[in-house]
């Protein structure tokens, strides 16, 4: 049976590894030089582990018809190279066999470490509270959780008017992974009950939809802008992105908020964003501001 074939990943079998991405073989860390024919034997008899890849499965994948080459001979040489460069054998393989007359086999044990994860989408949150009148309340934390993604650095994270579009949508998150170009995809629900709020979320890998990471928060609403950070750094710890100090400072800067406040604060975010909520308060006098002590500690956490 195959192994999934990640986008850009490394297979690693005994002391070897292979990038896909940079499409080199490397022996404990250090570059063997290899040819594109032979790699990409190697690459095929890799994304099949343990079966026969016939002599014409290699043919029509790396000597098509319009190459005017002697393929026996071509498919002789390549197999010998990538013999040498693995220190194998046709008498005694350790990764490929021979099968006469049909084609070869990867006898090896490959294990994938995928491709970093270096961009995703938060999926609209998906309201449970039972009340159409708290969508307000889902899409402004979908906002948030995605406002706090974007504050680090090392990864791209896909904006809210693109991501809005697969609102109960019926495609898959591969699918969706491909329209938006992005590595992983956030999806999740939240629940209000009077002055509580749960939310829970998973991280998943797009293109292959495989589950990575799950988890479930439960907070009092004056503490909703620490889950938000506590989930986004969850995520970003979960996917390997380097926190620097000042993505780790502004995480930390989550404070206590007045719920009325954070209502009207949300309910501006999922009407008109947060960008229209940063331009209103960039408008008003210092005097009208200091009359909005309740709103300020949304805005300056999630500007900063």
């Amino acid at each position: 049976m195959g192994i999934p074939q990640p986008s850009g990943g490394t297979i690693r079998f005994d002391v070897f590894e292979v990038d896909l991405q940079a499409g080199e073989l490397r022996k404990q860390g250090v570059k063997i030089k290899l040819q594109e024919q032979p790699f990409q034997i190697l690459q095929t008899l890799l994304e099949h582990p343990g079966e026969i890849v016939t002599r014409d499965q290699l043919q029509k994948r790396i000597w098509p018809a319009d190459t005017f080459v002697d393929f026996e001979q071509g498919l002789y040489n390549a197999i010998k190279r990538l013999r040498e460069a693995l220190g194998d054998s046709p008498e005694k393989p350790r990764f490929i066999e021979t099968l006469s007359r049909r084609g070869y086999r990867f006898i090896g044990i490959p294990a994938i470490t995928a491709a970093p994860i270096e961009s995703l989408a938060v999926l609209p949150l998906e309201n449970l509270s039972g009340d159409p009148e708290q969508e307000y309340f889902a899409e402004g934390m979908t906002e948030a959780l995605i406002t706090s993604l974007a504050k680090v650095g090392a990864l791209r994270v896909i904006s809210r008017t693109s991501a809005m579009r697969y609102k109960r949508t019926d495609k898959t998150v591969p699918q969706i992974a491909r329209e938006l170009n992005v590595d992983a995809v956030v999806e999740g629900t939240v629940q209000r009950s009077g002055g509580r709020v749960r939310i829970s979320a998973q991280l998943l890998h797009a293109p292959t939809d495989t589950h990575l990471w799950a988890d479930s928060y439960d907070r009092d609403l004056r503490d909703v802008l620490a889950l938000q950070a506590e989930l986004a750094q969850a995520i970003a710890r979960e996917i390997r992105v380097k926190l620097t100090p000042i993505d780790n400072a502004r995480f930390g800067a989550a404070h206590p908020i007045n719920p009325e406040a954070y209502e009207a604060y949300l309910t501006k975010v999922a009407t008109s964003g947060i960008g229209a909520v940063e331009k209103d308060w960039g408008r008003l006098s210092r005097t009208s501001r200091k009359r909005l002590p309740k709103i300020r500690p949304m805005l300056l956490h999630m500007r900063a």
